[in-house]
């Protein structure tokens, strides 16, 4: 009999939110705790897990990528081919076994035999037409009779909730006593990541997002026991409060490393003729910099900002496993309790235009801000002072909660020891 295993990755289970709310086991598996990857963030854990590797074998070093021979940057890019290195189900397929990916990122021509992540059709006259990318062809459409159409704006934006991992769980569980269901199948439930990230996590209502992801999580265990499916649930990050945030780009504006373009009179950064700008995502900022020599420009101008920790360079980029060609020059991490910013505007006349939108793919940032509508609707939030979740670091205070019914050989400490872990359970003899 084939191995089966149902991979279930939760978004922002952290081990200290479970042991507040006194949960010990997810439907009788018992919660582990463990360090999850530095960046503690979606893209980055995601890879690490799929290859059992650091930021430094699969690249991912963030939820986007600055394209160095474009000048660019790009955030959410879903393209498979942007995380490098073997996959842990690679000798498990080569022996004939069949695995699927439901709402992974960076998973479409992932080479498996179930594909499902969303891939909205922005048409050219403005709006937008829902759909996803499917693999088989008809699996959407399949879904799409069963539990009606998926809600784009429940999974990102002012309207986002919780509901969404409703859908995907009810998705999941279909496919899991399907008639073409996959011997592994990694799922993704992004439950608790609106409220933690709106309201901070001792709020009550971050407290009911955690009882309805393990409502969720209830009804999938038991249609993928009743399919004799494994199970394996874990988080990705942990979500600490905050209260404010910090502007790198700002400071590197004023100090004349930052070039930016008027239009009208909004203002855009300009990548081309910039000398150092910080990719900002949550607590995390990777700084490029374009002449070695201004390194220690860029440095002196960072180390002033309120709200900004830490700088790693060099060998300290070794030690956090962040070593990749994709990293900036530097590496800045916030204060406990603040987040880093993508703004170099002051004043809301500069603000560009997509500020006030829904635009993931060209603001040169995270974004936590569109998770609040803006005035007058349907703009989104220009108010920084309204999050009060992030997330990022590592390390203390941060680890990551997990629960399986596989008994491995040795007890993860670390998100790429549970992964190295499946690895080997998958490829090993029956």
């Amino acid at each position: 009999m084939r191995k089966k295993l149902l991979v279930i990755q939760a978004a922002a289970l952290g081990a200290d939110l479970l042991h507040r709310d006194g949960i010990t086991e997810i439907e009788g598996m018992p919660v582990h705790s463990m360090e999850t990857v530095f960046p503690a963030l979606t893209c980055t854990a995601q890879a690490s897990f799929r290859t059992a590797a650091p930021p430094a074998g699969h690249g991912m070093v963030a939820n986007g990528r600055y394209l160095r021979e474009l000048s660019k940057v790009m955030f959410w890019e879903q393209s498979a081919n942007l995380v490098h290195g073997p996959r842990i189900w690679d000798e498990f397929t080569a022996r004939g076994g069949r695995v699927g990916v439901l709402f992974w990122q960076q998973s479409l021509g992932e080479r498996v035999d179930m594909v499902l992540s969303p891939a909205p059709i922005h048409k050219h006259s403005g709006g937008m037409i829902m759909d996803c990318l499917a693999r088989p062809a008809d699996l959407y459409s399949r879904l799409r009779d069963r539990l009606g159409g998926f809600k784009l704006h429940r999974y990102w934006g002012p309207l986002a909730s919780s509901a969404v991992g409703d859908w995907i769980a009810g998705a999941t569980a279909y496919l899991l006593e399907a008639a073409d269901a996959p011997d592994v199948l990694l799922t993704y439930l992004p439950t608790l990541d609106y409220d933690l990230q709106r309201c901070g996590p001792r709020h009550p209502r971050s407290g009911r997002a955690v009882a309805r992801l393990m409502t969720q999580l209830s009804g999938l265990i038991a249609s993928a026991r009743r399919a004799n499916y494994e199970v394996i649930v874990f988080g990705d990050y942990a979500i600490g409060p905050c209260d404010g945030a910090a502007y790198p780009n700002q400071a590197l504006r004023e100090a004349g490393l930052l070039a930016t373009r008027r239009v009208k009179k909004m203002v855009y950064p300009d990548l081309y003729h910039t000398r150092a700008f910080a990719m900002v995502d949550h607590e995390v900022a990777h700084v490029y910099v374009r002449d070695t020599a201004d390194v220690p420009a860029v440095r002196e101008t960072l180390a002033g900002v309120e709200g900004i920790a830490e700088l790693l360079e060099g060998e300290e980029l070794s030690g956090s496993g962040l070593d990749h060609p994709n990293s900036g020059k530097l590496v800045a991490i916030a204060e406990q309790g603040k987040w880093l910013a993508y703004p170099w505007w002051h004043s809301r006349s500069e603000r560009p235009d997509y500020a006030t939108h829904i635009d993931i793919h060209n603001k040169p940032g995270y974004d936590p801000c569109e998770l609040f509508m803006g005035f007058p609707p349907p703009s989104v939030s220009q108010d920084t002072s309204r999050i009060r979740g992030t997330h990022g670091r590592a390390g203390a205070g941060r680890k990551v909660a997990w629960a399986s019914t596989l008994e491995l050989a040795e007890q993860p400490e670390t998100l790429t020891d549970l992964a190295g872990g499946v690895r080997d359970w998958l490829s090993a003899d029956v």
